[in-house]
């Protein structure tokens, strides 16, 4: 088990999350960021990054991958750790730190921590065929548009996720197929057009998933429909678009004030416990408005404070970063 001592431990990685980080090192704070996925971004990244995200101050719009991509150089330049694949599952507070425990048995000690969890864990619903795929062409998620480049991609689903990514990999896989076991789409009725409407999207619906197959790469998936008519399609990737579990998990047990799933803070986004404070969609407040950009002035009054709490000599108020 591996030990490390930082000034600020940042508990996910979405667009606050990144951002406290960013803070906290311009503020002379080291940092370490934990988050169970793979990638940074959260939800923006995992759920929808070719969305276009328009009140992002400072954007006219901008891809929710692209948001997280600048965040990402803004945070990095500090020097942050990240600490990916990784959930933190304990939280133990003491006079002068905070101790996170996480599931690959590392812990983190640091001066405070800033949870950023966003809806808290969440995790993709799995493909009831073909699980065992996962990393050999199955994905539950699609960052990067250009890894497909060439790819016969299947998608399965019928939400905004799924069909957003069928229209932005139109362009740039070899086949794209939808495949969704209702016959009506839950996405965007405005989406739902453009995708039933395309001459390049193959729509298959009500069908599902049956098999998978290859080796050791995913070669072919079989879908089947309700009345046994089966097809067998050409696959590189197939993309489980099938939505996500969402809980606050192990965060529900490091005694902390909740109110509906969310952490409950004070003006200056501390918790009850003195040396964790939250920020972002997690954490929640009298008056609490839900938006990215308002996340992020949350995430840097947690730090301005933090800062504070570690060090009483120095003040909440940082000036002008163009002072610095």
């Amino acid at each position: 088990m591996s030990s490390d001592r930082y000034d600020v431990v940042v508990i996910g990685a979405g667009p606050s999350g990144l951002y406290a980080a960013y803070y906290a090192g311009f503020r002379g704070l080291s940092v370490a960021v934990i988050d169970s996925l793979p990638e940074v971004g959260g939800q923006v990244a995992a759920m929808y990054p070719e969305k276009m995200i328009y009140d992002v101050a400072g954007f006219p719009g901008v891809r929710g991958q692209e948001l997280v991509d600048r965040l990402f150089e803004q945070a990095a330049q500090w020097g942050a750790t990240f600490l990916l694949n990784t959930s933190a599952v304990g939280l133990d507070e003491h006079d002068d730190s905070v101790v996170v425990t996480t599931d690959t048995g590392e812990t983190v000690v640091a001066g405070a921590a800033v949870i950023c969890g966003g809806i808290g864990n969440f995790t993709p619903r799995e493909l009831p065929a073909g699980s065992e795929y996962l990393d050999r062409g199955l994905r539950y998620f699609v960052p990067r548009l250009d890894e497909l480049a060439g790819h016969d991609v299947v998608v399965v689903g019928g939400g905004d996720s799924a069909l957003d990514w069928a229209l932005s990999l139109e362009s740039i896989a070899k086949s794209v197929t939808v495949v969704h076991r209702r016959p009506k789409f839950r996405a965007h009725e405005r989406t739902v057009d453009q995708v039933v409407s395309s001459p390049t999207i193959t729509v298959l619906t009500p069908y599902e998933v049956t098999k998978v197959s290859g080796d050791p790469q995913l070669e072919e998936v079989v879908v089947a429909s309700a009345d046994g008519d089966q097809i067998s399609l050409p696959a590189d990737t197939l993309v489980a678009a099938l939505g996500f579990i969402a809980d606050l998990g192990p965060i529900e047990g490091w005694g902390l004030e909740l109110r509906k799933r969310h952490i409950l803070v004070d003006r200056t986004m501390r918790t009850n416990r003195t040396r964790v404070y939250a920020a972002g969609d997690i954490a929640d407040f009298d008056g609490k408005v839900k938006l990215i950009s308002i996340g992020f002035g949350e995430a840097a009054a947690a730090v301005n404070h933090i800062t504070h709490l570690l060090d009483p000599t120095r003040s909440t108020t940082p000036g002008h970063s163009s002072d610095a």
